[in-house]
């Protein structure tokens, strides 16, 4: 018997590393979708986190617009030009409005102006315009040249927020009902 040997040639694989980098077009489409999706819940998480006023607020909304005219008028009275006002004129009005002290002023002043601050700028121009240089809603969209729907909306929105952040420092006392004991 005789056993022949056979000899197999040896082949390594190897493969080119490039080659193994390639994608194939549904791996790109699945990582292009990944990424679509992500974009996307960034932004439904961007859009969560702007904070939209809670519409009970709205109430409140007259008591605002008093207290940032009552803001003006102490500001002027201190001695100094509201922070939003600029050197700008402005329309006011001439009132006899009695306080405790000068201190009292001061802390109102730097209360409301920093509620002010936190604002958009967006919303802190319609604040000036129309509760600060009480120009109507029409006029302001006319100076800003906005629609009168816009200035509408966003006014209100701007007022709700400044409300909110009044509540929360307690420059306004919440109305309280009958049954709430």
């Amino acid at each position: 018997m005789s056993a022949a040997v056979v000899v197999l040639p040896m082949v390594w694989a190897t493969a080119d590393a490039s080659a193994a980098r390639r994608k194939t077009g549904f791996q790109r489409q699945a990582e292009a979708a990944a990424r679509e999706q992500e974009r996307v819940q960034a932004l439904v998480a961007k859009l969560v986190k702007q904070h939209r006023p809670d519409p009970s607020v709205a109430f409140y909304r007259k008591y605002t617009e008093a207290m940032l005219r009552r803001y003006v008028r102490m500001s002027m009275g201190a001695g100094r030009v509201p922070s939003l006002l600029g050197r700008e004129l402005f329309r006011g009005k001439v009132t006899n409005y009695q306080v405790e002290g000068f201190d009292d002023i001061v802390i109102f002043v730097e209360d409301v102006a920093r509620c002010l601050a936190k604002l958009e700028r967006r919303h802190q121009i319609l604040i000036e315009r129309i509760a600060m240089q009480e120009y109507n809603q029409q006029e302001a969209a006319d100076l800003l040249r906005l629609t009168l729907r816009t200035v509408n909306r966003t006014y209100s929105e701007a007022l709700d927020l400044l409300t909110e952040m009044f509540l929360d420092s307690r420059l306004l006392e919440p109305r309280r009902c009958c049954q709430e004991g």
